[in-house]
């Protein structure tokens, strides 16, 4: 681009200073961390004032709280006049030997800056007049008198230059150097004056801590009651009415068996669990008896095998009366089966032929069979959990109250001091109120096992986690 517009007006080539160039590069990464060291410390000016009017406020509020007749009236109000001189104190020492410091420091930069950018317009001077002066004497037709004259212009123009260039790398050196010292001396005083102001700001506390002692002994029998943070209704109504649903539910167990097909009156049913040994006289009722007539004498290969019930589930077989309640065996073959799961009976019957078997016989029992899986200690045998047996499912930490809690819900556990509570997690996590926690009781959960009815929400701030 023409040569930098003839270096920058010096009509040529320019004159460089590499030492100099890398002593304004210092000094202008200088004044920028002295600029924002100056601003940091003037909020953090800002901040202790502002500390000092919020602790006045606070101590100004305690002398309107305080009665006259409670004793350490007089030593409070002289501990909030000390607190006040101390922070008034403090800060005007952060401003004596940290920012006024800070300011004389950064004082001396804009004079330099002004110098640096004079002598680059005396270098340019220069410049110009040895170009100049180098151009008559190249000339063709030579003019002594311009060729003196531009001689001493040049002379000039250098003197200047050099004069404010010695004196520049001189002192930015110096001034580059000095950072060091001013840096450690204003975070010492910073550091001093705030070690000084929290050992007696920490003496004023531990007075006011000792009125306020021996207020309390005084007033001893006023205790405050801890109370727990309040709960979302439309959270707690939602919990409430699931809860009322699962109680309300019928339990997978406890199903009715559906009333034989044949239209038989519904009677209770007479049901026996394989616990006890089948009579007898089950096996030979059975045998006697009559087959459908397309049921095979002898059960062939492509049969189905019984089975037999594994230990994990319970098994029951409920035996419906006869539409005529005609005196018989208590319990048919395949009751027998069911109950006894080793010995297949003489008049068991394929799934094919149940239609015939209904047919030929009216008076015999419908058999409904329920399986369900054993539980232990509240958890699946045989499932996929992962938690422990002495456990509730999805355990996270023992927690022990504090404080004695009253319930004020159905869904709310009612705690003594010392109890341990085994915390759970919600069933939805966004039921969860702030402040509040699900659990079961460990002395409830040893004894019933049972986390559907023992478990409930209580108020964290009155416990204390110990595991």
């Amino acid at each position: 681009m023409m040569r930098k517009v003839l270096q920058k007006l010096g009509k040529a080539d320019e004159t460089k200073d590499e030492q100099f160039e890398q002593c304004v590069q210092n000094f202008n990464k200088q004044l920028t961390e002295g600029t924002r060291l100056q601003k940091d410390l003037r909020t953090y000016l800002a901040s202790v004032k502002a500390m000092h009017e919020a602790s006045k406020k606070l101590n100004e509020c305690l002398q309107e709280m305080y009665e006259p007749d409670w004793p350490g009236r007089d030593e409070a109000n002289k501990i909030a006049e000390n607190n006040d001189l101390l922070w008034l104190d403090y800060h005007q020492k952060l401003v004596d030997q940290a920012l006024l410091t800070m300011d004389t420091y950064l004082g001396q930069f804009p004079d330099i800056k002004s110098r640096i950018a004079k002598r680059g317009r005396k270098l340019v001077d220069y410049d110009s007049a040895r170009h100049h002066y180098e151009s008559l004497q190249t000339a063709k037709k030579k003019d002594e008198a311009k060729i003196a004259k531009a001689e001493e212009e040049l002379i000039k123009a250098q003197k200047v230059f050099e004069e404010m260039n010695v004196d520049l790398q001189e002192e930015l050196p110096s001034l580059w150097n000095s950072r060091v010292g001013f840096y450690v001396n204003t975070f010492q005083s910073i550091a001093g004056l705030e070690e000084n102001f929290h050992k007696e700001m920490s003496k004023l506390n531990q007075n006011l801590n000792d009125v306020l002692v021996s207020l309390e002994k005084q007033h001893g029998s006023n205790t405050f009651t801890v109370k727990a943070q309040p709960r979302k209704k439309t959270k707690l109504l939602s919990r409430l009415l699931r809860k009322k649903n699962s109680d309300n539910a019928p339990a997978k167990g406890n199903k009715s068996p559906s009333p034989p097909p044949d239209g038989s009156p519904a009677a209770t049913p007479e049901i026996r669990v394989n616990h006890e040994p089948e009579p007898p006289s089950s096996a030979t009722a059975g045998a006697s008896l009559p087959k459908s007539p397309s049921q095979p004498t002898e059960s062939p290969a492509g049969s189905l095998p019984s089975r037999e019930p594994s230990a994990a589930e319970g098994t029951f077989a409920v035996a419906w009366p006869s539409q005529t309640a005609e005196p018989g065996p208590a319990q048919p073959a395949e009751a027998s089966e069911v109950a006894g799961g080793t010995q297949p009976a003489a008049g068991a019957q394929e799934p094919g032929e149940t239609a015939a078997s209904e047919a030929a016989s009216s008076s015999l029992p419908a058999v409904v069979v329920e399986t369900f899986s054993a539980t232990v200690n509240g958890t699946v045998e045989g499932g996929s959990g992962a938690g422990r047996l002495d456990l509730p499912p999805g355990f996270m930490f023992k927690v022990q109250a504090q404080h004695d809690y009253v319930a004020t819900d159905t869904d709310e556990l009612q705690l003594k001091a010392g109890d341990v509570v085994l915390v759970i997690p919600f069933q939805n996590p966004e039921e969860q109120d702030e402040g509040w926690l699900m659990g079961v009781k460990e002395s409830d959960w040893n004894q019933h096992k049972e986390l559907e009815k023992c478990r409930g929400v209580f108020p964290e701030n009155f416990t204390k986690r110990v595991q």
